[in-house]
């Protein structure tokens, strides 16, 4: 079930390490840097945005799927060679985190949704951009940990409210506190990722459930993606108008129209996002 979509279409950023691809309302951003096994560059996290962006912006793409090229990882972690150079005192370390917050907090608020394909290692920063992502599909030999420990680095406050946000405390200082790294089928008990699938069947399925979202009315799911994203906010934090908001949007829309009149008539509804 792969997108047939033609290399002349495929969009590329950061020389060639992050793709950008769209097809039947799905859009692919590829982690491009397998020989380092899609370890995250700065420039790297830049061209993300800039694929996260023109995707966000594209009236056609309804989904977006993040997946790492080749077999051997989604992405390992931040490109530790870069460190001597990036990150190696404190004050270049607020400077790197702010070049690639940026782009974490484009991923945080991002207003259609996103699903992560993993499979291989799901290190550090690629835990952060998976568990950024609405949805976390796995194939069932991946690895997942967070080395922060073992590198003498802060992990950082995002990182780890969504880590105990999906986890609890208790996991997320086991897995801070150790570095170690736990299987798929570990990662799926304890709540980071949603499914596990054999590895030649994962692609397959996330597609599957790509084409499911795209499929749906546009303003019903950003109504459920603003609506949980408020459930998760602190009580005082909370934005009850965006919720009233989107709900009467959608009540008022076109697509509510052909939804009711589509099951009236027993046909697929064709929604616009409208």
């Amino acid at each position: 079930m792969m997108l047939n979509v033609p290399k002349d279409q495929e969009k590329s950023y950061a020389e060639g390490k992050i793709l950008q691809s769209v097809g039947d309302g799905i859009g692919i951003v590829t982690f491009n840097n397998p020989e380092k096994r899609n370890a995250m560059s700065l420039d790297m996290w830049e061209g993300l945005g800039l694929a996260l962006i023109e995707l966000r912006d594209d009236p056609g793409v309804r989904v977006v799927v993040l997946v790492g090229a080749g077999d051997k990882a989604f992405v390992s972690g931040a490109d530790i060679s870069q460190f001597e150079k990036t990150r190696h005192n404190a004050e270049a370390s607020e400077e790197y985190s702010k070049r690639s917050a940026a782009q974490r907090a484009l991923l945080a608020d991002y207003p259609k949704p996103t699903i992560a394909c993993i499979r291989g290692f799901c290190l550090g920063g690629g835990m952060q951009v998976a568990m950024l992502a609405d949805i976390r599909l796995a194939a069932d030999d991946s690895q997942f940990g967070i080395p922060a420990a073992k590198l003498g680095i802060a992990y950082g406050y995002d990182g780890l409210r969504n880590l105990v946000t999906l986890v609890g405390p208790s996991w997320a200082r086991l897995i801070m506190y150790t570095g170690m790294r736990i299987g798929s089928a570990e990662a799926q008990r304890i709540g980071l990722v949603d499914r596990v699938l054999p590895d030649a069947e994962l692609w397959d399925a996330t597609l599957e459930i790509a084409r499911a979202i795209s499929g749906n009315a546009p303003l019903a799911i950003k109504a459920a993606k603003i609506t949980i994203a408020q459930v998760l906010k602190d009580p005082d934090d909370r934005d009850f108008d965006a919720v009233k908001a989107i709900g009467s949007a959608c009540m008022d829309s076109e697509d509510f129209r052909e939804g009711r009149r589509a099951f009236m008539e027993k046909r697929k509804p064709v929604f616009k996002g409208k």
